[in-house]
């Protein structure tokens, strides 16, 4: 009986082997709204996992912090130990004694998600590998990255290594907005690095994927094809999670999907609220965290609550019912940091007039020439009337010179059946509306001129 189970053991492993098959990784996934950190749908996102090469996102984390504390800079040379140069595939080729700079570590590490590269980095941080999986563990706990530990720098699988797709979408989220001037490493599709061309494993998705701008793939055979991706379109961007997915193809198509549920289910206008570090600041289904502005909270609150009082509400009904106010092109100027703690009970009402006053002035009108200002600053048209508020508060306060005397409006349409609140910077000429939009786009603020 022993002999015939033995036998038929041996066809069954000697069967996979032959194939290729294996025994499918577990799946999971989240999708979130980076901008806020919501979370738009989920799938087992809480299991430990195998995160494989998506471990390589801390450990370019922990670089980029050592880089902004000039612990490391990124010309500085880096000594290859015997531990990096033998990691396995997919590896930059580095040789034992080798001097490469933090630079080309990098690249190779984010880009073509090099094994020698990502150890070679964690050995620079921390000393030494086991070292920085410790640094890599303890950062993760600051992010509220409660699935998480960290046994090396690569992500190959090892006992007790181990994440969770929630997890790395806050990963995701810290390097997106903790570090956004190394974020373009991720969207490259080739880069140069020690002299030699290496390609994005990720490169497909952001050639097909409409927005996709990153981040990290990862393989190994216990973790299955895994993924963190983001993609931007217009003011939405989403972060999508897969783990387990049966093979490249497979997982890019259902990043893809769950891109595009995410896109689907994002509000049209939400304030960014960056990840916080060190109070257990972890995605949740129930997140729903109060956006804040550039500004403190009473002063925002004053700024919207003035316009919300001019903007009269129209009968539901097809026509436009604008509501004008005037906008100041001083509004930044008006809205400075007060000495006292923001929301206090002494500072606020001081600074509550002064912002209702950068938001709304009441000023004489100007003499403008009517036929030469019939162009109107478009923020955009959204379902939700607050979200309307906030945009157009929000670029009265970026204040583009060029917008002086303009009229700020929030009008109602409805178009097709659906309503909509278009926020909307009017008396404009060609000039100046072209010039207001591109002060507000370097501001990251939707604009479109529109002929009346």
């Amino acid at each position: 009986m022993s002999r015939i189970l033995t036998r038929g053991l041996t066809t069954v492993m000697l069967f996979l082997a032959l194939t290729g098959t294996t025994l499918a990784a577990p799946f999971a996934a989240i999708v979130i709204d980076a901008r806020d950190g919501r979370v738009l749908y989920s799938d087992n996102a809480d299991a430990r996992l195998h995160p494989a090469s998506l471990t390589k996102m801390m450990t370019l984390y922990l670089v980029f912090e050592a880089v902004a504390k000039g612990q490391l800079s990124l010309d500085q040379k880096v000594k290859v130990s015997s531990n990096a140069a033998s990691e396995p595939p997919s590896h930059l080729g580095l040789r034992t004694g080798e001097r490469i700079s933090v630079r080309d570590l990098i690249r190779a590490a984010a880009v073509k998600s090099a094994n020698d590269a990502a150890t070679a980095l964690g050995e620079a941080v921390g000393g030494s590998e086991a070292e920085f999986a410790k640094m890599m563990t303890a950062k993760a706990a600051t992010f509220g990255m409660h699935n998480t530990n960290f046994r090396n720098a690569n992500g190959l699988t090892q006992t007790n290594h181990y994440s969770s797709a929630r997890d790395m979408a806050i990963l995701g989220r810290h390097l997106l907005y903790d570090y956004p001037q190394y974020y373009n490493l991720f969207s490259r599709k080739s880069t140069v690095t020690d002299g030699k061309t290496v390609y994005n494993t990720n490169r497909r998705l952001l050639s097909s994927y409409r927005g996709a701008d990153g981040i990290k793939t990862g393989y190994t055979n216990a973790a299955g094809y895994n993924l963190v991706a983001s993609a931007e379109r217009g003011n939405e961007r989403v972060i999508a999670v897969v783990f387990g997915g049966r093979s490249s193809r497979a997982r890019n198509a259902k990043v893809a999907e769950l891109l595009d549920l995410g896109f689907s289910k994002a509000p049209a206008m939400v304030a960014v609220v960056k990840p916080a570090i060190g109070r257990n600041p972890g995605v949740r289904e129930t997140d729903a965290p109060r956006p804040r502005g550039d500004v403190p909270d009473g002063i925002l609150t004053a700024s919207l609550k003035a316009i919300e009082d001019a903007v009269v509400p129209s009968a539901a009904a097809s026509t436009p019912d604008p509501a004008m106010i005037r906008v100041s092109a001083y509004a930044p100027k008006t809205v400075s940091s007060p000495r006292a703690r923001p929301g206090s009970a002494r500072s606020l009402p001081a600074m509550q007039s002064r912002s209702i006053a950068a938001v709304v002035e009441a000023r004489p009108p100007l003499a403008r020439d009517s036929a030469a200002e019939a162009w109107t600053v478009q923020l955009g048209a959204f379902k939700d009337r607050t979200y309307a508020v906030n945009v157009l508060a929000k670029a009265t306060r970026q204040g583009a010179p060029a917008l002086q005397g303009a009229k700020g409006s929030v009008e109602k349409a409805t178009v097709k059946g659906l309503t909509l609140y278009r926020a909307r910077l009017s008396g404009n000429s060609p000039v100046s509306a072209e010039e207001a939009c591109a002060h507000l786009r370097a501001m990251n603020q939707v604009c479109r001129p529109v002929s009346d």
